[in-house]
């Protein structure tokens, strides 16, 4: 007794398996995460570090080096950069995708550990690490205004209120304060006032440190009680500060700090700003996790919004102004809604074909059960409802009624001869079983070699392969249980659907028609057999062709409504001409009337960031389009640079580029690098198919460079460094004392007046005290000298590097722009001291490339494997797999006529073909075999047999698949983009290897079959 003879003598058991597995996919769905994408991301640790004052090249070798030495002794670490500018560092560490980013994370905390030795006495506050990829975009965006409030006072709402709540949410990793104003007292020196009271910076960074001491004092212990013991509490603003006595004169008199320094109510960050659509503001983003869910984090944002408006006053305003989950709910909904379309054509494909309410009723319950039965088991493995799991069962509607179709087909063919319903049933499913098997254990091998791909792809591309595989094994179960038994019960006598009938007999006349055109050109395909393998052998050879000239790209570029912005300015810029270069270049980009929300952020660099929310895409051009305006508009200012990079759901890598692909140069020789990377930079600008050109090189930045005469120092009696500190304390803006509150804690910060610190005259106002109480000038101990030198440097496995970011031009594919980088390193003849690599996007680009031609090969092999297993034949096998060529020459010519590039995503709806396209040989040839072996039939006749006798169930197992992919295809709502190329892949090898597949197969099955061998032995006494 098989299966399907059990299920039908028990039916009652069958239904309410059935009726479970619905239940427990409604209940599942209701579960399920909500995502762009499958988790892919590897896990990142960002560290930072701030040394205020120290220029780039110190922060680089003092505190970049010391920490990468350690962070190298880290087992699982693959990545390591970091990029050390004017009194910061920012390291980034990429693990492998097997490590545990919490163990990570320890390990970074131990290294940091072991470094602090190492580091500059001078860092008040020590290295700090998050788990966030600094190469991510914010998920969401919140501005906060009031009309009454200045910003310093909406700062501290930022910082002790909002940015702490939101910190501990699920998922979020950091939240960054933009434009941040924290209160600070800042003692602004006249150091021409200290010179004539005999003073120093370095006597006032200490009388200030000792004056506002928080120290512990203690306590008095009594026979009977415990007194503890309190002095006079800190200084807590500028107006205390400046009544402080900071030293005695000559005479007597006390020297008040007000008498040498102008002491304000200031903030801790002067060159930080931020805007929301031209508005003053303070801006805070929100990052993930890596791995964190975006829309379930987003969400949970939301929620905690009003409880913080609660908290602030009435003239406080929190708004949210750019949220990532929102194009990510578009998409799902848009896929949803090609779902129902696809589930409908393909409901009207079967009925088409088998003219009865409720014949079609049949297949069409395998659709929620195999559906909902996938997603059951999606919730059970931890997937989420995202663009590949959600297409994944779009695609999977017109396969899973496949198996369905050819068991319904089989038995109603049986009662059409006269056979009994419950007889038709049991020898109908015996004749198919096998049959159904073959098709879906061979569709599901195909995604086999899927779950070994290593790296980000494999990862985004293993929910897919399973999705899909669990379908078409839940409808196999379906149709090889569920079918039977409904067929053998509830199909309805032909006459009592005579309106479907007579509706649907248009269709049967072309039908018939068509099986009549179709045995015809057969058997003239079986007479001109050598001409039919000429074409078969043609379909190979135009599918290597266009696989060659067919461009390669990575994954399509989304339109989800949002592009990074970055406008560079020149390296010696000041912050006050920064920010009116800004406001400039935001009313250019505000003009456009797709911009919904433009937030602009500068800080104290050359380079500011700019986050542009678009209108929904009803109301807007194409993001390509609209990016192509913003360029041509932004030329038109002056003095700025400006590089736009659409937001990706798929961002690779953790370092931060202004464009989206990069490649990076590394060398231990400085000068030969940036001499190699100039040339490499100049080429590409010239070349039409690349966009955004630039790098993270910045060099030109003015130095004013002090030569200290040691000998005059040691003459003198002056300490070398004392000199420092003098420097340090008159233009590094010095924390030399914190006040502490209940709530937070903030900085006193020393620094020469304004006017004394605009250009290189401003050394000769700074004096030194030598070692008998004198005060010299600097001047008279150094000289000094403007030259040009980096404002960033940046490492990349503790080799000094150059990282190449690219946009390419619309219509340009990756692969293109790969060839044209390998023949420009030629040209420059690139040093062998020179070593270069992709990163990001881009590199994962260049593995898959490899791996593509390898996971095809593999499915066939896996194929190759299974189906002669099935068959016990190793010829077969081949005959079956005789049709991908032609499959192959549709999709990649589908994508040519759309001039679409061949992405990953193409590739793997080409694997998907494999799958689809060879159960059509499958239904011929197990027909055939059977007919052969069990018949006593010739080749020609059993194939021939076979081909006619199949041609419906073909026909419309091949049309419920291309309705399947249809809509997919047609690049309809939000997220087409990333759907599209694998949906025209489908259709355009469905349709292309379906006129072909029907010729060749029965042609190369009769040239093959005197090898095929007799199949199993049989014993005697069988």
């Amino acid at each position: 007794m098989n299966l399907s003879e059990l299920c039908i003598r028990r039916p009652v058991m069958t239904v309410l398996l059935s009726a479970s597995a619905v239940v427990a996919g409604i209940i599942a769905y209701g579960g399920l995460s909500i995502a762009a994408l499958p988790s892919y991301d590897s896990p990142t640790i960002s560290v930072t570090a701030a040394l205020p004052g120290a220029s780039p090249e110190t922060m680089a070798s003092s505190v970049a080096t010391p920490l990468e030495r350690q962070f190298s002794m880290i087992s699982g670490l693959s990545v390591i950069s970091s990029t050390s500018t004017l009194g910061n560092t920012a390291i980034t560490l990429e693990f492998d995708q097997d490590r545990d980013i919490d163990s990570a994370s320890i390990d970074v905390q131990a290294a940091l550990l072991r470094a602090e030795r190492s580091l500059p006495m001078e860092m008040t506050i020590p290295p700090s690490y998050r788990k966030v990829n600094p190469a991510d975009s914010p998920i969401v965006f919140l501005a906060l205004t009031s009309p009454s409030m200045s910003l310093s006072e909406l700062n501290s709402f930022a910082e002790d209120l909002i940015a702490p709540t939101l910190s501990t949410l699920t998922g979020v990793a950091q939240v960054q304060i933009n434009g941040q104003k924290k209160y600070a007292v800042r003692v602004r020196v006249n150091p021409e006032a200290l010179a004539v009271r005999n003073l120093t910076l370095d006597d006032i960074a200490a009388a200030l440190s000792t004056a506002n001491a928080n120290s512990p004092i203690g306590t008095l212990e009594g026979p009977r009680q415990t007194l503890t013991i309190q002095a006079n509490r800190q200084l807590s603003d500028a107006a205390a500060f400046a009544k402080l006595i900071v030293a005695t004169s000559p005479s007597g008199n006390p020297v008040r700090l007000s008498e040498v320094a102008q002491v304000e109510d200031s903030i801790q960050s002067l060159k930080t700003a931020s805007w929301v659509n031209g508005e003053r503001a303070i801006t805070l983003s929100v990052q993930r996790q890596p791995g964190a869910n975006t829309v379930s984090t987003v969400d949970a944002v939301k929620a905690a919004i009003p409880g913080l408006v609660a908290q602030m006053p009435s003239s406080v305003q929190l708004r949210l102004t750019s949220d990532r989950s929102v194009s990510i709910r578009d998409s799902i909904h848009d896929v949803q809604v090609t779902l129902g379309i696809t589930i409908i054509l393909v409901l009207l494909v079967i009925f088409l074909f088998l003219r009865k309410a409720s014949a079609t009723l049949i297949p069409a319950l395998s659709l929620p059960i195999s559906l909902l039965g996938t997603v059951a088991l999606m919730r059970v493995l931890g997937y989420s409802l995202d663009n590949i799991s959600l297409l994944a069962i779009t695609l999977a509607v017109g396969l899973v009624v496949d198996d369905a179709i050819v068991m319904l087909e089989n038995i109603v063919r049986h009662i059409e001869r006269g056979m009994p319903p419950l007889q038709a049933a049991l020898q109908g499913s015996k004749e198919v079983s096998f049959t159904i098997i073959s098709i879906s254990l061979s569709l599901v091998a195909v995604f086999i070699p899927i779950f070994f791909m290593p790296g980000v792809i494999g990862l985004l591309f293993h929910e897919f392969a399973a999705v899909v595989g669990i379908a078409v094994l839940m409808s196999a179960v379906v149709s090889l249980t569920l079918v039977p038994v409904m067929t053998s019960r509830y199909l309805a006598p032909q006459e009592t659907e005579s309106f479907s009938l007579k509706w649907t007999e248009w269709f049967e006349r072309g039908f018939a028609h068509l099986l009549a055109a179709y045995e015809r050109v057969l058997d003239r395909a079986l007479i001109h057999h050598r001409l039919v393998l000429g074409i078969a052998f043609g379909t190979f050879i135009a599918t290597g062709i266009l696989f060659m000239v067919l461009p390669k790209g990575f994954f399509p570029n989304e339109d989800i409504g949002q592009a990074l912005i970055t406008v560079d300015a020149v390296e010696d810029i000041s912050f006050p001409a920064m920010t009116e270069l800004l406001q400039r270049t935001d009313a250019v980009i505000r003009t456009n009337p797709s911009v919904d929300t433009l937030i602009v952020y500068a800080s104290e660099s050359n380079s500011a960031r700019l986050f542009m929310t678009l209108k929904p895409r009803s109301e807007r051009p194409p993001m390509d389009k609209i990016m192509e305006d913003l360029r041509r508009d932004v030329r038109t200012i002056p003095g700025v640079n400006v590089f736009i990079n659409p937001i990706q759901n798929l961002r690779l890598g953790g370092r931060t580029s202004k464009s989206r692909y990069q490649y990076v140069m590394r060398s231990v020789r400085a000068e030969e690098l940036r001499s190699a990377a100039d040339g490499l930079m100049a080429r590409m600008r010239k070349d039409a198919i690349f966009r955004d050109v630039t790098s993270d090189s910045q060099l030109k930045g003015l130095q004013a460079r002090l030569t200290i005469d040691r000998d005059k120092v040691n003459l003198l009696g002056v300490q070398m460094g004392d000199i420092r500190s003098a420097l340090y304390s008159a233009f590094g803006e010095r924390q030399v004392s914190t006040i502490y509150t209940s709530s937070d804690s903030y900085q006193v910060i020393l620094q020469v007046a304004a006017e004394h610190q605009y250009d290189e005259r401003a050394f000769n106002k700074i004096y030194l005290r030598s070692r008998n109480d004198a005060l010299v000038p600097l001047s008279s101990v150094a000289t000094v000298e403007r030259e040009v030198g980096p404002i960033a440097i940046n490492h990349a496995g503790q080799l000094e590097a150059v990282t190449i970011s690219f946009n390419l031009a619309p219509g340009a594919a990756l692969g293109d722009a790969s060839v044209h980088l390998d023949q420009f390193k030629q040209e420059l003849n690139l040093p062998a001291s020179i070593l270069t690599s992709y990163a990001g996007d881009a590199a994962a680009f260049q593995s898959s490339q490899a791996s593509q031609v390898i996971l095809i090969v593999a499915a066939l092999l896996v194929i190759y494997v299974l189906l002669g297993v099935l068959y016990e034949s190793y010829i077969h096998p081949l005959t079956i797999l005789s049709g991908l060529p032609s499959a192959a020459v549709g999709a990649l010519a589908m994508l040519w006529l759309f001039n679409l590039e061949l992405s990953i995503i193409a590739m793997i709806g080409i694997l998907m073909l494999i799958g689809i396209v060879k159960k059509n040989a499958i239904m011929m040839i197990d027909f055939a075999l059977d007919a052969q072996r069990n018949e006593a039939m010739a080749p020609r006749e059993a194939i021939r047999t076979a081909c006619l006798l199949r041609f419906r169930p073909i026909m419309m197992t091949t049309l419920a698949a291309l309705m399947g992919a249809l809509p997919i295809a047609l690049g309809l709502g939000a997220g087409a983009e990333l759907r599209q190329p694998l949906g025209l892949a489908v259709v355009g090898g469905l349709l292309f290897s379906q006129v072909i597949t029907l010729f060749i197969t029965p042609v190369i099955y009769l040239y093959l079959d005197r090898y095929s061998g007799s199949g199993p032995l049989k014993l005697e006494h069988d």
